[in-house]
């Protein structure tokens, strides 16, 4: 269900706050704000969504992005935007939790989704098949 009220948030707190490994907090018919905490050694995994555009805002952590190919370093401010069809990956190399906000583009998971760690990501993978659709 997409919402068809406008978003505001203080997303810094929130997504330093969010200890989930995924929490989808807003689906708008054509965009999805998701928060994401990848624990130290952790990584997203290598993705490519075919239809979604990504952005991603880096709160808190140190990493690396691996985006076609290329590295690019990720630490507290840093900035990604993915285009889609574009194969990547995230990773938290530092000693501390990596915060991340994320904003999908159309909306890719289920309005509400929470996955507390990445093994229940893992899990969930079939019903995921939200976002990229064919």
């Amino acid at each position: 269900m997409y919402m068809t009220t406008p978003f505001s948030t203080n997303i810094e707190r929130d997504t330093l706050a969010n200890e989930n490994f995924r929490t989808v907090v807003y689906t708008a018919p054509h965009s999805q704000v998701v928060l994401m905490c990848l624990q130290p050694g952790e990584e997203i995994g290598v993705e490519t969504h075919v239809h979604n555009d990504q952005f991603f805002r880096f709160e808190q952590g140190t990493g690396k992005a691996v985006i076609a190919g290329k590295e690019y370093a990720i630490e507290h401010g840093t900035a990604l935007l993915v285009p889609a069809g574009t194969e990547h990956n995230i990773i938290n190399t530092g000693s501390d939790a990596m915060k991340i906000y994320t904003i999908y583009s159309p909306a890719h998971h289920i309005e509400g989704r929470i996955h507390v760690t990445k093994a229940d990501a893992i899990a969930d993978v079939e019903d995921e098949k939200f976002g990229d659709r064919e």
